[in-house]
């Protein structure tokens, strides 16, 4: 999930909420996500010739896209996994950086989303409450019970910044025990400065708002060099608006 650091700024758009449903769709979904993830945020996991973003989860996914209605480009995008699809593909996308095995007595009722991202010209609370509300209508429709996923916290300081916005949260908004999960690459925690006055990043204070738990100990994404915190909303805590 792309980390969103601006303050929300007041709407200047009106917008359109879809899934993809064709190729070209999905293509548009994944070229956005070029432009924040290589291009802006420089992950390294491949090169894409084709500037687009892609990689083997995409196929099971749902793509949720949301458009700016005054020229008709997505803008925001993200992609949801239910569980009947992850059993088909073996994993979520986030079991490449976390153990979840405390979580095999709710696999079947659990949806992930990832690759949560925006374009740099809208980040901001309209953009996200837009795509929020696709995510909420998704979640009912399809009944399942638990969203999962993970919010990157910048290591632009060498993971100051990430320690001490988890130890900021991270008691306050625990998850209890049987919904622990561990990170593959642990951030080294304990060699960093945990105590700095840092402010949460606004999509992390939005699924706090929705009833987030923090499941754990942030990952180190080597790829994107972020910390990789997993939370999970039950859905009886979906703020839905």
């Amino acid at each position: 999930m792309q980390i969103l650091n601006q303050e929300p700024r007041q709407p200047r758009h009106k917008f359109t909420t879809s899934f993809a449903r064709t190729g070209a769709e999905l293509e548009e979904a994944q070229r956005l996500r070029y432009k924040v993830f290589i291009e802006e945020m420089g992950a390294t996991w491949h090169c894409a010739s084709e500037k687009i973003d892609d990689d083997n989860f995409d196929l099971y996914c749902e793509h949720l896209l949301v458009r700016d209605n005054n020229d008709n480009k997505v803008i925001s995008t993200c992609r949801i996994m239910p569980p009947e699809q992850a059993q088909a593909r073996g994993s979520y996308f986030t079991e490449t950086e976390f153990d979840l095995s405390r979580l095999f007595q709710i696999r079947d009722r659990i949806a992930e989303v990832s690759h949560l991202c925006c374009h740099r010209d809208y980040r901001d609370r309209a953009t996200i409450d837009q795509l929020w509300n696709g995510l909420n209508n998704y979640m009912f429709s399809h009944k399942h019970t638990y969203l999962i996923g993970c919010v990157n916290l910048s290591m632009h300081d060498g993971g100051h910044y990430a320690a001490s916005v988890y130890y900021k949260i991270h008691q306050q908004y625990a998850a209890s025990a049987e919904y622990r999960v561990f990170p593959r690459c642990t951030l080294p925690l304990k060699t960093l400065n945990n105590s700095l006055d840092v402010s949460i990043p606004f999509l992390l204070k939005n699924y706090l708002r929705q009833g987030a738990y923090i499941c754990g100990a942030p990952a180190w994404n080597s790829h994107f060099n972020t910390a990789d915190l997993f939370i999970i909303v039950p859905l009886l805590h979906l703020n839905s608006r």
